[in-house]
């Protein structure tokens, strides 16, 4: 990626994040019957700073599929809300155990377990409830609820949480590792394309074409995530690295190696551009972010 290209998409970027930011304070706050200390751990988490990408990944389709981004808000945010409340539970000691996410103490380090685990199950409904009551088209709410649901569900984000907890080094191979990021990271990728096209009211093609491209950012972005906990900067990425190591967890670089793993890596961008041929120059965004996804550092 040339670095002009780069500048116009972190712009870019840096404005849908801003906006998604905005509407995030607005739908996380509760009022009247949200305890004080669930709503601070909520909004701890959920507004923490990050890169936004499953949001961002919303808005982009809905104007790649041409419509106004905004008509997909709504959605955006609750696949971060769903996002939000996966890592705080992800991170809680009966699970991954990290104390570090974004560079801050973890939800259960700066409230307590209890309380990290309540503001995931908040985040989890809110998000359903703001994509229910998010569209005049009842038809568009509807399929909305039931892809979220089922992108969060026990068959993917839960699932392959589940299996990626239960498999150590050395007992699956690069398919069954595949297998459970598809689940866990992908489903939810794919599924904020899906729901931005729905939001622009795309035909099942146009959704169709970026739940492939969703498929393929997906699985780079996770090898390119095990890459950087592999050899990564820790000051850069906000978290310790070399956790899946000292757990004995499934990674690329562990089963296929460093080299194999970029390449793999590489060939999986150049599909997910490859699937966006189609949309033409609508697609340039979802173009320069796949190639961000190849080439982040943190």
């Amino acid at each position: 990626m040339t670095s002009a290209s780069l500048a116009t998409l972190h712009e870019y970027s840096d404005t849908l994040r801003d906006e998604v930011d905005q509407a995030l304070n607005v739908y996380s706050s509760f009022g009247e019957g949200c305890p004080d200390r669930l709503q601070e751990a909520i909004r701890y988490s959920l507004l923490a700073p990050g890169k936004r990408l499953r949001p961002l990944l919303t808005l982009m389709a809905a104007e790649t599929c041409g419509s106004d981004r905004t008509q997909a808000m709504p959605s955006a945010c609750a696949v971060e809300m769903i996002h939000a409340y996966s890592l705080i539970h992800d991170d809680l000691p009966a699970m991954d155990d990290d104390d570090l996410r974004r560079g801050r103490p973890t939800c259960h380090k700066a409230f307590d377990e209890a309380t990290a685990i309540l503001a995931g199950d908040a985040l989890l409904a809110r998000a359903l409830e703001i994509v229910a009551d998010g569209y005049q088209d009842p038809l568009v709410a509807a399929r909305s609820c039931r892809e979220l649901a089922k992108a969060a569900g026990a068959t993917a984000l839960v699932g392959g949480q589940a299996d990626d907890l239960n498999e150590q080094f050395g007992s699956g191979d690069v398919e069954m590792l595949k297998a459970i990021h598809r689940r866990k990271t992908g489903a939810m990728i794919c599924v904020s394309l899906r729901l931005g096209a729905i939001a622009a009211g795309a035909d099942d093609q146009q959704v169709a074409q970026l739940n492939l491209y969703g498929e393929q950012i997906g699985l780079a972005f996770q090898i390119v995530d095990d890459l950087l906990d592999y050899a990564g900067d820790e000051a850069a990425l906000g978290k310790r690295v070399g956790k899946d190591a000292e757990r004995g967890k499934l990674t690329y670089p562990g089963l296929i190696g460093v080299a194999e793993s970029r390449r793999q890596a590489e060939s999986l961008i150049a599909g997910a551009k490859q699937s966006l041929a189609d949309f033409g120059e609508r697609a340039n965004h979802l173009e320069a972010l796949a190639q961000y996804i190849l080439e982040r550092n943190h």
